[in-house]
């Protein structure tokens, strides 16, 4: 990947919002692993159209802060995660938020799911080039990953950033998560009414609702939601339905 012309302008740091907002700070070597996922994002947003977030501090805030935060419930990072756990992240995109939780849990397995060919070829060669070894990707739909013998149930977390009504995210994270596991749903505004949709898909999938937690972005006071499902009982094998089916008549 060519980044002779990409930009020379630094991430910023921002070690005491890190430390106020986490109870965590970056060590040197993921800051700079940081700062080089900055600039391959930028230079392969010429030909793939990645990402609009470009500018140094929102890229900070929306994509690296945002993806760390939503493993950290009430400012500390979800037990146990840290040690051997397997961790998908459904339709990645340009790797959020499963890059920078790969980085920061190299002892984890992080599975990189994205149904475009062209951006999982693209995220192998980041990986490729920041030595990332812990993360993986795998082409295809997460209605049909779902019902795939070596995926189902097979994951302790769930991450998907929520792009379409909660419950479809719920259908596509649950029967991946084993009994015990969690899926989190990245949300930005959140209500009343979505929130009694979600517990009757839940229910139907085998979960519950743990925690929903509201919270504010430390640089734009941008408010955003985090979903954390518990998984408590196997998902019925109906479930994920067939490809388009969950956003066509969601739970």
């Amino acid at each position: 990947m060519d980044l002779e012309s990409s930009p020379i302008t630094n991430l910023p740091e921002m070690v005491e919002i890190w430390q106020k907002t986490l109870n965590w700070q970056p060590t040197n070597a993921q800051e700079d692993k940081f700062q080089q996922l900055y600039q391959l994002i930028i230079a392969g947003n010429r030909q793939l159209n990645l990402t609009r977030i470009t500018e140094p501090e929102e890229f900070w805030e929306k994509h690296l802060w945002d993806s760390l935060r939503g493993i950290a419930p009430k400012q500390h990072f979800i037990p146990g995660i840290e040690k051997s756990k397997r961790i998908i992240d459904i339709g990645t995109g340009a790797g959020f938020p499963g890059i920078p939780i790969s980085l920061l849990f190299p002892n984890s397995q992080v599975t990189l799911l994205d149904s475009t060919r062209k951006k999982i070829t693209f995220i192998e060669e980041i990986l490729s080039i920041l030595a990332i070894s812990n993360a993986k990707t795998l082409l295809g739909r997460a209605e049909e990953i779902g019902q795939e013998y070596e995926h189902r149930q097979h994951y302790d977390v769930a991450v998907i950033r929520a792009v379409s009504n909660v419950s479809v995210c719920a259908e596509y994270t649950l029967p991946l998560v084993k009994k015990g596991g969690l899926a989190v749903i990245y949300r930005g505004t959140w209500t009343q009414e979505e929130n009694e949709s979600l517990e009757n898909a839940v229910i139907q999938l085998g979960g519950v609702i743990e925690l929903i937690e509201e919270f504010s972005t430390p640089l734009s006071n941008s408010i955003r939601h985090c979903l954390y499902l518990r998984k408590v009982t196997n998902t019925p094998i109906s479930f994920p339905r067939a490809v388009g089916i969950p956003v066509q008549k969601p739970l």
